[in-house]
């Protein structure tokens, strides 16, 4: 079945109600950094978001102009797709509770759009524990509808571990793998991309992106498997890395040239409805990729942009961190400033 060690599983409860702050702090980035001095004259921008669910959500989020203009500027975006898309959860007592997730092709569309996300400037990624929650009739379905949407995937077997998506005049090699997985080995094997070692990924491309599901979850800082696989991606020609998994925000690293994101944290909420606020705070991970001549594929500035999911009745607000006022501003300034040191 899943591949959980036990100590994680226990955890998982504790974590979920007082996310940790707890492990190594030291070694990574600022939120936000450049690379090129002078910059390059020609970019193209990526905006990398969380995971995706209408866990939280029983109808499309309401989001700040300031997320969508954030968005809507990007020339592509990536996210983690986080629940099969299907009309009809095949798991309904697990959908009902909250361990198998599920999202109808009707919310998806709407959610991005309330985001100012443009479908054809979006890939999502299926490599995720989740993705056979409702089955394999579920994950048929999820890819047929992604197709229907007009919604790229990343993360599938079939594509083989690294997908070329053409972003401007780049060509930009997306690896979406998954280290965890809520269902047997069987069954993601040849569907879901579980392939972490970039050895033998293809060469020949402007940028090399992994997107890893990975690290516990309800952590800030990441484990030191975590950030020994990041190195070894590194080591191995990945320019980018863009992690999913944690639910909450996780530091910026950077390993010689490569820039690291390791949790993005939720775009939408997809552990339950009702969250401690820990878990409300996600970040939106802003990169500028020059496009030049002799620095063509290179990481030229990037950003984390914090934001928080408040609840509103039957659904989220995203607002960014400015939008805030009073305690709550201050827990959440707090809590970032003991991440991003």
């Amino acid at each position: 079945m899943s591949n959980y060690p036990l100590s994680y599983k226990l955890s998982w409860l504790p974590r979920f109600l007082m996310p940790s702050l707890g492990g190594n702090a030291s070694g990574f980035a600022p939120i936000a950094g450049t690379l090129m001095e002078p910059p390059p004259k020609r970019t193209v921008r990526l905006a990398f978001i969380g995971d995706i669910s209408a866990v939280a959500n029983s109808h499309a989020p309401d989001c700040d102009p300031a997320i969508q203009a954030l968005l809507g500027g990007a020339d592509l975006v990536i996210g983690n797709c986080e629940s099969p898309v299907v009309d009809r959860p095949s798991a309904v007592l697990g959908t009902k509770l909250g361990t198998h997730h599920a999202m109808s092709e009707r919310f998806l569309p709407e959610a991005l759009a309330a985001a100012g996300i443009a479908r054809e400037k979006l890939v999502l990624s299926l490599a995720n524990n989740h993705a056979l929650d409702q089955g394999i009739a579920g994950f048929d379905e999820t890819l047929a509808a992604l197709k229907r949407l007009g919604i790229g995937t990343i993360g599938l077997a079939c594509d083989g571990p690294v997908r070329p998506v053409e972003v401007g005049p780049l060509t930009i090699g997306f690896a979406a793998f998954t280290l965890w997985r809520n269902a047997h080995e069987n069954l993601f094997a040849g569907r879901v991309s579980m392939d972490s070692d970039a050895e033998h990924w293809p060469r020949g491309l402007d940028l090399l992106c992994a997107v890893p599901h990975w690290d516990w979850e309800f952590r800030h800082f990441p484990r030191a498997g975590t950030r020994a696989l990041a190195r070894r991606l590194a080591g191995q020609g990945v320019g980018l890395i863009a992690g999913h998994h944690a639910h909450v925000v996780q530091p910026v690293g950077r390993i010689g040239d490569a820039v690291v994101a390791y949790g993005l944290g939720d775009f939408l909420g997809t552990a339950l409805a009702r969250q401690p606020w820990p878990g409300r705070i996600g970040g939106i991970f802003v990169v500028d990729v020059s496009t030049d001549a002799g620095t063509r594929g290179a990481v030229a500035a990037y950003r984390l942009h914090p934001f928080v999911r408040l609840r509103d009745g039957d659904h989220e607000r995203l607002l960014p961190v400015e939008g805030l006022a009073g305690a709550m501003r201050a827990k959440v300034e707090g809590r970032l400033g003991a991440i991003f040191r």
